[in-house]
């Protein structure tokens, strides 16, 4: 199984699995590393060396991020082995929904394909909306995937 590292700032990737987890339910190997403003990303670092280590069973990890380039995105790029642990910017809530359904079944490469789609898919206007997704929920209506 795909182990999942959310680097964010502050508190957010500990909201973020407590939202994944009250939407799924529990979930196993998936870890946090949240980065304080006065912290310094370089001492952050051994920690989140275990904390990957912990998280991967063979299969690979992804970690997760808020924001691309921001001290957390570095922290998680410095981690990043071509292959085996990938790094994926822009984190939102469907995207977790979605690698918890698949990354059990399929590999990072795959994980990671479904889980940006996911969270594009589900970034909509309202404005641009046909009707009947305005009325119905997101059942009612195939939301445009940009």
């Amino acid at each position: 199984m795909i182990g999942l590292m959310l680097v964010t700032h502050g508190r957010l990737g500990d909201v973020l699995l407590e939202t994944l987890v009250h939407v799924v339910g529990p979930q196993t190997q998936v870890g946090v590393v949240g980065v304080a403003d006065d912290d310094d990303p370089a001492l952050l670092r051994p920690a989140a060396e275990r904390l990957l280590q912990r998280l991967d069973t063979g299969d690979g990890v992804l970690l997760l991020t808020d924001i691309f380039g921001s001290s957390p995105s570095n922290l998680a790029l410095s981690l990043r082995e071509p292959g085996h642990i990938e790094v994926v910017s822009g984190v939102n809530v469907p995207m977790l929904v979605k690698l918890a359904k698949t990354r059990r079944d399929l590999d990072l490469a795959g994980c990671v394909e479904k889980a940006t789609m996911a969270g594009r898919k589900y970034i909509a206007v309202a404005s641009q909306l046909p009707d009947p997704c305005l009325h119905g929920g997101p059942r009612a209506c195939t939301l445009p995937v940009h």
